[in-house]
Formats: C-alpha cells, sequence, structure tokens
C-alpha cells in the first residue's frame, strides 16, 4: 500500500488554511476555499460527466470540524453548511500536489461562465 497518508493535519482558522505534513519532511498548505470549490462531494462534481456545479462565493468559508472516516479519509464541515465530501487521503494528496494547476482550472471556468469566485452561488 503507497497510500500518501498525512502525519499531522492542522486547520488554522486564522489564515483559513488546512496544513498537511507527510512522513517525507513535506508540507502543504491547502485554503479553505479551495477544499470547498474542489470538494468530492455529488453536490459539486454531481453524478456524471457535465453534473458538476461550480461552485462560488466561498472565499470567506472556514472549517467548523473535521472527523475522520475510517482509515481513508476526511469529512470536513464548512461554515457555509457544505458537509457531504470525503476527502480520501489519495485525494488530499492530488489537491497537495496539483494545487496550481486545479486553481487556474477553477478559474478558467470561472472566467468561461462569465463570473467571479465571489459571485453568490444561486439557490
Amino acid at each position: 500500500m503507497n497510500q500518501k497518508i498525512p502525519k499531522t493535519l492542522v486547520a488554522h482558522q486564522q489564515s483559513k488554511v488546512l496544513e498537511l505534513g507527510y512522513e517525507d519532511g513535506s508540507t502543504y498548505r491547502l485554503p479553505f476555499e479551495f477544499l470547498r470549490v474542489l470538494s468530492p462531494s455529488a453536490e459539486v462534481r454531481g453524478h456524471g460527466p457535465g453534473q458538476e456545479t461550480l461552485q462560488t462565493g466561498k472565499r470567506n468559508v472556514s472549517i467548523l470540524s473535521i472527523e475522520p472516516v475510517g482509515h481513508y479519509a476526511i469529512k470536513p464541515t464548512f461554515t457555509d453548511g457544505h458537509d457531504s465530501g470525503l476527502f480520501s487521503w489519495d485525494y488530499l494528496f492530488e489537491l497537495c500536489t496539483h494545487q496550481e494547476e486545479l486553481w487556474q482550472e477553477y478559474e478558467d471556468k470561472l472566467v468561461k461562465a462569465g463570473i467571479d469566485r465571489d459571485t453568490p452561488m444561486k439557490k
């Protein structure tokens, strides 16, 4: 099993980042907004290609709590009520190691949709 499981996991409320430390000494900082807009939940991703919901208005979101899910994931509860995303260790590591490209893809989707990241979500 070659799963990258963080040795440390710290939610910094002031700076709104989740810090993950790994066995090899590497440390990553994932902004709460980044985690929220890239949540692996069906609410965000949909149930298939083309069913994604572009997340906006999440700049000031915080994490209220983080629950472990077995030995394979965490489930954060965000201040906007979102709590259905299960972040597996593999997915978190992917977010850590591809943060710049994933954020750029998100920003490109916003431009294509003609909105910005602070546009309130439609109900």
